[in-house]
């Protein structure tokens, strides 16, 4: 696979080829670019996907010490991978904590963004509970590494349903969950140090798809319907039967949703 020197960050990044418009797509905490797989593997011949492991997670570098993340950082590495890339137009896509960088990433350099999506993710920034649990999560990685927390998540992240019926998606979602400690401390910091994104949402005017899961707890459709009032003329996808990752949950919805929108650009 590729790699971009991104900000003095070495980022590991796949890129699927092709001649249409670029679509970087954006992974979730505590993922890699293997979470993308089944749009890779159904989507990849029809559209060029440019997919990085963010900075602590996959194969790119991970540094230690948590000032080192934040989402103004990760969203100047993407920039970053976008100039050496090369490409001056392009569709942005992230699923939750991919979808805080993209937000980032609009406040700061929206002008090479023909269109957005934002899946299983919120503008708000996280409440004082929410930060509580993720320094405790910190402290859980510090002191027993990350396996529990990957459990955890395991059941915090799917659907009841894809639990019990898909042992398949199960199995891929923890691996593509066995990342650096490293990333997980650090990613964990941006989430809980992120600004709240509600009051820009009014200044996007690109294209905007809004996807949910509908039984995702951790990002439910009525955060995604915040989102989807807030942006002028975004549209609004709900996806059956699928938690917050819907994209491995159900893909063959979400690469529906997904490719109608992008067949559109």
């Amino acid at each position: 696979m590729p790699t971009a020197n991104a900000s003095g960050v070495k980022l590991n990044y796949t890129d699927t080829g092709g001649s249409g418009m670029p679509v970087l797509l954006l992974h979730a905490f505590p993922f890699n670019s293997a979470m993308w797989e089944p749009q890779i593997e159904s989507l990849g011949d029809k559209f060029r996907f440019i997919v990085p492991d963010l900075k602590g997670f996959g194969d790119s570098d991970a540094p230690e010490g948590e000032q080192a993340y934040s989402m103004e950082s990760y969203a100047d590495e993407v920039k970053a991978l976008v100039d050496e890339v090369g490409f001056d137009r392009f569709v942005l896509a992230g699923l939750s904590m991919g979808g805080y960088i993209a937000l980032a990433y609009m406040r700061r350099y929206a002008d090479g963004v023909a269109a957005l999506v934002l899946a299983d993710t919120r503008a708000e920034a996280d409440p004082p509970e929410g930060k509580e649990k993720r320094s405790n999560q910190q402290k859980q990685v510090l002191q027993d590494g990350t396996a529990g927390l990957i459990e955890t998540l395991t059941g915090a992240l799917l659907a009841e349903s894809t639990r019990a019926n898909k042992g398949d998606v199960v199995k891929k979602v923890q691996a593509a969950m066995e990342n650096p400690a490293a990333g997980f401390i650090g990613a964990l910091e941006a989430m809980k140090n992120r600004i709240d994104s509600t009051d820009s949402l009014a200044k996007i005017d690109v294209p905007t798809l809004v996807i949910v899961g509908e039984n995702d707890a951790i990002t439910p459709p009525e955060a995604a319907r915040k989102l989807h009032e807030h942006i002028g003329g975004s549209e609004l996808v709900v996806i059956p039967d699928a938690g917050h990752i819907s994209n491995m949950e159900s893909p063959e919805a979400f690469n529906g949703a997904l490719a109608e929108f992008l067949n559109k650009r």
